[in-house]
Parts: structure tokens; C-alpha cells; sequence
């Protein structure tokens, strides 16, 4: 009797680029202006690379571009979550832009009053997620078994639960459940006065002059 091949939880190059240094200067494009090597290419899952490297031999390779917050390294929600269901993981806004970070980051101490938690290193989050890193839910696959990777496991479990929704749809409700959860993290904008307030003065009319 056979049975459907299940999708792997863990894509073969996740460990490596969670391994991979960044941000140091291309030894063959060192003089230029682009030198920083600060992409990372899943096809070949080697060491990372720069601007002018990616023109020349990944040309045609996925290739997804580290950025840093804060001497943390993050990648950008709108490219890795082409490849990478990162469903549990705690997002931010930084620069306007939605990332999420590579790896765990140190915590000296959890504060009192916080309500989530990261499962793997208990860092405090934002928002009610399970994990604080891509690193972080790495380790939690290992350790339980109960989330994945894989955009395929994914669409399969929707289409199992009767949803029939598409990668595109389904990225798409992400980027806005996301969106609203991170505009909890400013106060509300207070409303304008009322239009009472700001009410002008009527203008005052002269009495006619006697003849």
C-alpha cells in the first residue's frame, strides 16, 4: 500500500544560512561600491556573496538579501516567505519594511508583565507567536515535531481542512493578519477636536448710519 511522500519540514538549506556569516567585504569586489557580502543564494547554499558576485554566477539562482538591525541579522518577510513557511514566527517593522530575524538574539531577563514568549530561548514578544527567530523555530521542529518549514505541507493541511486556497491568497492573508498586529505597537493617532473648537467668530455688522 503506498503512501504520499510527505514534504520535508526543513528545506536542505536553512541550517547553512543560519551558520553563514554576513556583512563582510567581497574579496574580489573589494573596491567597489556594492562589496558587502550580504546575500545568500538557496541553490547553491555556500558562503555568502555580494552585489556584483550574484550578477556574475547567480544569475539565475534564488537568491534572498540579508539586511541588519541592531548588529542582527534579518531577512525580509516579502522574500522569504516565497520559500519558507514562517507561520509562528514574531515579524517586525523596521525602516517600513516587515522582517524577521535569522537568530536568536540574548535576553538578559524576561520582564515581568509579559504576556508571549518565544518557546525555544523564552525571549519576550510583540505579539502572541510562538518563536523569535527563524533559528528558534528550527529548534522547535527538532525538539516537537509539531511545525514545519515546508509551503507545501501547508497548502496541503488548507486543502485537507477544505480552505482551497493559493500560495498567493494564502501569502497575502499573512501580510495583512501581520500588518494589523504590528500597528498594535504604536498608540492610536487621538481624533481632531470638535468643530466647535475650532468655530470663527461671526462677523459683526455695523448699525446703518442716520440720514
Amino acid at each position: 500500500m503506498g503512501s504520499k511522500q510527505e514534504a520535508m519540514p526543513v528545506p536542505p538549506w536553512l541550517e547553512p544560512l543560519l551558520t553563514t556569516p554576513f556583512f563582510s567585504i567581497c574579496r574580489t569586489h573589494g573596491d567597489a561600491a556594492r562589496s558587502e557580502c550580504n546575500m545568500y543564494c538557496l541553490d547553491c547554499s555556500g558562503d555568502s556573496f555580494c552585489f556584483y558576485c550574484r550578477s556574475s554566477r547567480h544569475k539565475d539562482h534564488q537568491v534572498i538579501q540579508i539586511r541588519r538591525s541592531s548588529y542582527h541579522d534579518v531577512v525580509r518577510v516579502a522574500e522569504i516567505q516565497k520559500v519558507l513557511d514562517i507561520s509562528g514566527v514574531q515579524t517586525y517593522v523596521i525602516n517600513s519594511a516587515r522582517v524577521l530575524f535569522l537568530n536568536e538574539r540574548p535576553q538578559p531577563k524576561t520582564g515581568k508583565g509579559v504576556s508571549h514568549i518565544c518557546e525555544t530561548c523564552g525571549r519576550s514578544l510583540l505579539d502572541p507567536f510562538r518563536f523569535c527567530s527563524l533559528g528558534c523555530k528550527l529548534v522547535g521542529i527538532k525538539r516537537n515535531g509539531d511545525a514545519s518549514f515546508s509551503l507545501e505541507a501547508k497548502n496541503e493541511m488548507a486543502m485537507e481542512r477544505g480552505e482551497g486556497i493559493s500560495r498567493r491568497e494564502s501569502s497575502r492573508d499573512e501580510d495583512e493578519l501581520r500588518e494589523g498586529l504590528q500597528q498594535d505597537i504604536y498608540p492610536p493617532t487621538p481624533p481632531p477636536p470638535p468643530s466647535s473648537a475650532r468655530r470663527r467668530k461671526g462677523i459683526p455688522h455695523r448699525a446703518p448710519f442716520a440720514s
